[in-house]
């Protein structure tokens, strides 16, 4: 069982930056593809962005440009680095894992799922 933790939410002003970390628990981290999903109230979780194991990555269309997704083998770790924050980026977010390895948009492909973080963005 792999467990991931996320961390780096919290309550940010517009336009504004906030990096998000994933750590997961499992040795074979750097087979894995990872992805960021959100949620925001009263919605349907998201697509976000994701990293496949060779590093190709993949974006949402309202993201592209101020988010970026990243990984560090070394440290089993994803991160999500948001730039240029909207009030409408406010969700939980979620990371989650491709056992497969391939950076892939839809939810029910990946095996594992993080608890969520919260991002809150102020106008």
């Amino acid at each position: 069982q792999v467990q991931l933790v996320e961390s780096g939410g919290g309550l940010v002003q517009a336009g504004g930056s906030l990096r998000l970390s994933c750590a997961a628990s499992t040795r074979t981290f750097s087979s894995y593809a990872m992805g960021w999903f959100r949620q925001a109230p009263g919605k349907e979780r998201e697509f976000v962005a994701a990293i496949s194991r060779s590093g190709i990555t993949f974006y949402e269309d309202s993201v592209k440009g101020r988010f970026t997704i990243s990984r560090d083998n070394a440290k089993n770790t994803v991160y999500l680095q948001m730039n240029s924050l909207k009030p409408e980026d406010t969700a939980v977010y979620y990371c989650a894992a491709d056992t497969a390895g391939w950076a892939i948009r839809t939810q029910a492909r990946y095996d594992y799922w993080g608890q969520g973080t919260q991002v809150t963005v102020s106008s």
